[in-house]
């Protein structure tokens, strides 16, 4: 196997006030494209890197003028990214749902992860920087989960994934997703309220537990439609917990169709007989403000046809 990584030296980078309050794990990743997660989050906690010859958290807020001292590490090379004339990569133009000078809103496919590692070559930032390599800032705003459709939100400056940032810290962000869930929903239960811990498992497979112990998590619900042994409700976050609302809907008692973390064997097997195939949640609106205009902007991200016939042959009136 051919080597295509290469050693950098030992760098000194003086933070520019274009990166001032981003946390140091975040900027380290976005400087060492190619290093696995688990690597960065290792060196920093080592104390390999330091700022202003200090020790730092994953979870130091950098400041304009920190002098940040990044070890030497193997990196892909410059190259690494998929060539942007892959159909999948192309596909991914028609996915857009809008796109201006500073951010853009798509509608992530299902089973595409929103970055790679993990042994996947690419996901989806690293399709969208080869599609748009003019833009030399493309970030993640927020995430979702591999097999999660729907809006997601890509910043194109600095500037703007920070004030993004400062929306979802303040909670005025506004997300919300379809999901279908097992049994009928109860109308009264219209908030989930329950701390989630995170945990790996031997195998290496990352689970969240309610725990007392763990980080606060509050979900909304609604109801869109019932159905004879299923419910399609609204959810709503109001915290960004990673998977928040599948086990806050298990928490509930109604897992979410084909969870293969957090569901119900039997009610997936039911829907899998409708010809369902893939976990039933999607985010189809996403509000925020302009980080520039300040205008209020609502994104809607249709369901796919997936899970359109799905609900199609549960009977819904809604989406028939």
């Amino acid at each position: 196997m051919t080597d295509t990584s290469v050693t950098q030296q030992v760098r000194f980078q003086t933070v520019e006030p274009d990166f001032a309050e981003q946390r140091i794990d975040n900027y380290l990743l976005a400087q060492l494209k190619g290093v696995p997660k688990s690597l960065v989050y290792r060196i920093v906690r080592k104390g390999e890197v330091r700022v202003n010859k200090k020790r730092v958290k994953p979870e130091y807020k950098l400041q304009a003028g920190d002098v940040v001292r990044i070890p030497p590490v193997r990196v892909a090379e410059a190259n690494a990214l998929p060539s942007a004339k892959l159909d999948r990569v192309q596909a991914l133009q028609h996915q857009i749902l809008y796109e201006d000078d500073v951010l853009m809103v798509i509608n992530k496919p299902a089973g595409l992860a929103v970055h790679g590692g993990s042994g996947l070559q690419f996901g989806l930032i690293e399709s969208l920087r080869a599609l748009r390599p003019q833009a030399q800032h493309l970030e993640l705003v927020h995430r979702l989960d591999r097999e999660t459709s729907g809006c997601l939100l890509i910043s194109k400056r600095r500037s703007a994934l920070r004030n993004l940032h400062e929306q979802l810290r303040l909670k005025t962000m506004n997300k919300q997703y379809y999901a279908l869930v097992r049994g009928h929903w109860q109308a009264h239960v219209k908030m989930v309220s329950a701390p989630l811990q995170k945990n790996t498992l031997k195998s290496g497979e990352r689970v969240v537990r309610v725990d007392s112990d763990g980080k606060d998590a509050e979900t909304r619900f609604r109801i869109i439609e019932q159905y004879n042994q299923a419910t399609l409700v609204e959810a709503s976050p109001i915290t960004g917990r990673t998977h928040q609302i599948r086990v806050h809907a298990l928490q509930a008692g109604h897992p979410i169709a084909l969870d293969d973390k957090y569901g119900d064997e039997d009610f997936s097997r039911f829907m899998q007989g409708l010809g369902l195939q893939r976990l039933f949640l999607h985010a189809h609106l996403l509000q925020f403000t302009h980080p520039q205009s300040g205008q209020t902007m609502t994104v809607e991200a249709p369901l796919d046809d997936a899970l359109r016939d799905a609900l199609r042959r549960l009977g819904s009136k809604r989406f028939a």
